[in-house]
């Protein structure tokens, strides 16, 4: 399977732009790299059933689901629209990610 090279960062802000969860936004928690996926914080929310052991409780847990790369869209910070990231170097040859609509770096 093919890895999206993707531009989105842990902690980045994110908008959900497809699936049942369209439209809410949060941050990103971690990445699953192998499958192309996010886990973004307070969506895709789903009930596992878990068994009880020595340190932890048994029952019904509610916890966040990987979510597909291609379903979510950065959220500037400057501007607060969903956006596509672009890149560009700086006159230091450093790589900066900026947002398309606005152009600020973010």
């Amino acid at each position: 399977m093919n890895r999206i090279r993707t531009k989105l960062k842990k902690n980045d802000k994110v908008k959900v732009i497809a699936g049942k969860d369209k439209g809410k936004e949060g941050t990103i928690i971690s990445f699953v790299r192998e499958k192309n996926r996010v886990i973004v914080e307070g969506v895709n929310i789903v009930k596992k059933h878990v068994k009880a052991s020595a340190t932890t409780k048994g029952g019904i847990v509610e916890k966040e689901a990987p979510i597909h790369i291609s379903n979510v869209m950065l959220v500037c910070p400057h501007c607060n629209k969903p956006t596509r990231v672009g890149i560009r170097f700086l006159e230091s040859g450093e790589k900066v990610r900026y947002c398309k609509k606005c152009g600020e770096t973010i």
